[in-house]
């Protein structure tokens, strides 16, 4: 339905509308005035001859009328007129015409009351058209004409005129329908010319949203189509050059950082040795010598957390990490994760992982995905923390719910964005804000995603991973 309304919006539906309009308006337009003209000379052609020929048989029988005129008179002047006229004296009738009930009542009081030849036509019950002539006979004196009472009246058939307009008519109908197809050809191949280039641009256009972005149309012509052709060459170009800079840009900046973190490795580690024999001694040391300490060692270990994330995140971007994917059991793997870091189920960790639930995954990096979603929990929410392993025949599920303020919602779309933290009101936190990117990557790295969510009483992020090995 959806595909059949786009059509009909579409612009080629729309030019073929309007030429078929067009040239249907003005055919018809055409048409109808032809019909009108013909119409009308059709008509005068057969009542101006018999209006003529009635007024001169009139005329040529004023000289022997006499006022009053007698019966005798009367039938005289009736004979001399052609077949289908009448005279018409004080309401009586004289001639083998026309009655006087047929003769129009507004023709004969148009003919009593002016000086001049009146006509009028008349269409029955049946279709058929009749023109009926109404002659007033004047008499000239010294003082002008004057009206004898007389009138001599005619009836004209129009059957044969009437057939030749309905022929007409036919005609100018056929015409119109005829234009139609030839409009319809003519849209067609105007709406060819003129879609042709915004079909390529179109195509160009979607070839330039799949990222070719060296994709290019040659002008033709001098129009618009062409300008906006000539235009859209030159934006693709300065797109291509823009982003050709962007990406040399951050292909720079992430061999940077990942040369930095690489770099950063062998000090650190060596820093991590000596603090470690600093906390060991600490107790030794002078109070104020062992704070600096303790302080040293826990920046030491922040700082070699985020060398870590930014070697793990510089992997993904140089397309490096693989997956080394075997068969476990899920509520082993977490509960191995949650050990390693020391996390215990007690009133502030809540598990519930039945056993059985196996999936194709990378133990060390199911292990990286947990720890980072339950060590949010366990830092920027309330306990208790809930883990709760699902799984039917296609997906496993680990939901990881704590009962904290939740996530803003302005921050709930950005959550998995690069050094986005969840905690906003502090500027310094223990994360380094690449912790549920990493996770995210490793989630979609084994074909699954993690989902954030509020629940009303906390937040809560559930990992999907398929079952099979894909």
């Amino acid at each position: 339905m959806t595909t059949i309304r786009q059509w009909v919006s579409g612009l080629r539906p729309r030019l073929v509308a309007a030429f078929a309009v067009m040239t249907i308006i003005g055919a018809v337009a055409a048409s109808g005035a032809m019909y009108l003209s013909a119409r009308t000379s059709i008509l005068k052609g057969a009542q101006d001859p018999g209006m003529e020929q009635l007024t001169d048989q009139v005329k040529a029988f004023l000289p022997l009328l006499e006022v009053p005129p007698s019966t005798t008179t009367l039938n005289t002047f009736a004979s001399r007129l052609k077949t289908n006229a009448v005279i018409v004296y004080q309401n009586q009738r004289y001639g083998s015409g026309p009655s006087i009930e047929e003769l129009p009542a507004d023709l004969r009081a148009q003919v009593a009351t002016d000086d001049h030849t009146q006509f009028q036509r008349v269409v029955d019950s049946s279709g058929n058209a009749t023109v009926y002539l109404g002659v007033p006979v004047l008499q000239r004196g010294t003082q002008g004409a004057t009206h004898t009472g007389i009138e001599a009246y005619a009836r004209v058939p129009l059957s044969n005129q009437q057939t030749a307009i309905d022929e007409l008519a036919s005609s100018a109908w056929q015409t119109a329908a005829l234009a139609l197809p030839l409009a319809v050809a003519l849209a067609l191949l105007a709406a060819r010319q003129v879609l042709r280039p915004v079909r390529a641009l179109n195509t160009a256009a979607r070839e330039l949203g799949h990222g070719n972005l060296n994709v290019r149309l040659e002008p033709k012509g001098s129009d618009e189509l062409s300008e906006l052709v000539s235009t859209f060459n030159t934006t693709a170009a300065e797109l291509e050059r823009t982003v050709g800079e962007l990406r040399g840009m951050e292909a720079d900046a992430r061999r940077f950082v990942a040369d930095v973190s690489h770099e950063l490795r062998t000090p650190l580690a060596a820093m991590n040795a000596v603090t470690d024999v600093l906390d060991e001694d600490a107790a030794q040391l002078p109070p104020d010598t062992a704070v600096a300490a303790r302080l040293v060692s826990e920046e030491t270990k922040r700082l070699t957390r985020l060398v870590q994330d930014l070697v793990e995140i510089s992997r993904f971007d140089a397309g490096r990490a693989e997956l080394v994917a075997d068969e476990w059991d899920l509520a082993t793997a977490i509960r191995d994760t949650l050990q390693a870091r020391g996390w215990r189920s007690d009133t502030d960790l809540v598990l519930d992982l039945p056993e059985g639930i196996t999936a194709w995954v990378d133990r060390r990096r199911l292990d990286l995905i947990v720890a980072n979603l339950v060590g949010n929990a366990l830092r920027h929410g309330r306990p208790p923390v809930e883990i709760a392993l699902r799984g039917d025949a296609s997906e496993a599920r680990i939901e990881v719910t704590d009962h904290g303020p939740g996530i803003e919602p302005s921050i709930l779309p950005h959550v998995f964005d690069r050094f986005t933290k969840a905690d906003t009101a502090r500027a310094r936190s223990e994360g380094s804000g690449l912790g549920l990117a990493i996770a995210q990557e490793n989630a979609k790295l084994h074909g699954g995603v993690i989902e954030p969510s509020n629940t009303g009483t906390g937040a809560r992020f559930v990992l999907r991973l398929p079952r099979r090995h894909r």
